[in-house]
């Protein structure tokens, strides 16, 4: 896809009308930023609920911390490594607007995290309750995300090309691709823990899947 056609925010051509004969109205640039601080703030809220038990995570974050575990290196050095050729792809198939949006979306999500973990009191009793309400937030966070023309970076993008290249469902790539992570998990991590970081994976997937499907949403 060319930088042009998914920069929906850079062009202020009227969009087709469609068979239906209802235009679709684009997101203003205002709606986009609110959007994506929204969703970021979302999200980090549910990765502090599953950090608060220790769960494990699937996506990029998730490989990275396995990599950090058998290798000894530093987690935030296997994840910028493990993220930067996503980026590359994001820059390449998705255009340079949605590359910088999804390095800004990366970075608000560590300084929400922060800032969730600074104010919030959490224990690491109910995990099963921590890790799939946590998964659930952080499935709504994704899709505002994504619905603002923006991602998380990682599996987040590959599983957009794929929606967009190939009409695959985005919620339905993501999923295989958190679930292989998750799987691998059960060499490191307590088989208690990888399981409920499993269904919380499923969780979290099937509100991409329901909610961000090609033709579903245009904005």
């Amino acid at each position: 896809m060319s930088s042009a056609s998914s920069d929906h925010d850079a062009s202020h051509v009227p969009p087709p009308i469609p068979a239906g004969g209802v235009a679709t109205v684009p997101h203003s640039r205002l709606e986009d930023v609110t959007g994506v601080v929204v969703g970021t703030f979302v999200t980090a809220l549910g990765l502090t609920l599953l950090g608060s038990v220790g769960a494990v995570t699937g996506g990029t974050a998730g490989l990275a911390l396995l990599i950090g575990y058998a290798t000894g290196l530093s987690f935030a050095v296997v994840f910028v490594v493990l993220t930067l050729p996503f980026l590359a792809l994001a820059w390449t198939r998705k255009g340079r607007a949605f590359t910088l949006r999804t390095l800004a979306s990366v970075v608000l999500v560590g300084a929400f995290s922060a800032l969730h973990e600074s104010v919030l009191t959490l224990t690491d009793d109910h995990a099963w309750h921590k890790v799939l309400t946590g998964d659930l937030i952080i499935g709504i966070g994704l899709l505002i995300v994504f619905r603002h023309g923006s991602s998380l970076g990682g599996f987040n993008v590959l599983a957009l090309v794929a929606q967009e290249q190939f009409g695959l469902s985005a919620g339905y790539v993501q999923m295989a691709l958190d679930v292989a992570v998750v799987l691998v998990a059960f060499a490191v991590a307590p088989w208690e823990i990888v399981l409920l970081s499993a269904a919380g994976a499923v969780v979290l997937n099937l509100v991409l899947a329901m909610n961000h499907r090609p033709g579903r949403y245009r904005a």
